[in-house]
């Protein structure tokens, strides 16, 4: 029995922690992974875990395009909540993070799926 709502407080909990602890390049690339990470959580309630892993990353880079609109950047300015789910500037290399943390989502849940057997 898969049990991906497991991972949501551990990706929360990671998320904080690399924010609290870490800074530079390692802390915002790990949380652009975990972005995705947490969505794949979500959404591998309804999708099989090679197509929560594809939503996951295109929703993550719907949002990365999104930002060339200058529209979050906008939201940003009224709404910190609008800032963590929707950030303000494009970064070419965020896509590629997006699908590490996709591919994390996989295997947290892949490896839940073998400890529940």
């Amino acid at each position: 029995m898969l049990r991906p709502w497991l991972a949501i407080p551990v990706v929360l909990a990671l998320g904080l922690g690399v924010r609290a602890f870490a800074d530079g390049d390692f802390a915002k690339y790990a949380g652009v992974a975990l972005y995705t990470t947490l969505i794949y959580a979500l959404v591998s309630f309804w999708l099989r875990p090679l197509w929560a892993a594809v939503a996951a990353t295109g929703f993550s880079w719907a949002v990365e395009f999104f930002q060339l609109t200058g529209i979050p950047a906008e939201l940003e300015e009224r709404s910190s909540l609008a800032h963590l789910v929707l950030g303000s500037t494009f970064n070419a290399p965020d896509l590629l993070w997006y699908a590490v943390g996709a591919g994390l989502g996989v295997l947290i849940v892949k490896r839940e799926h073998r400890s529940a057997r």
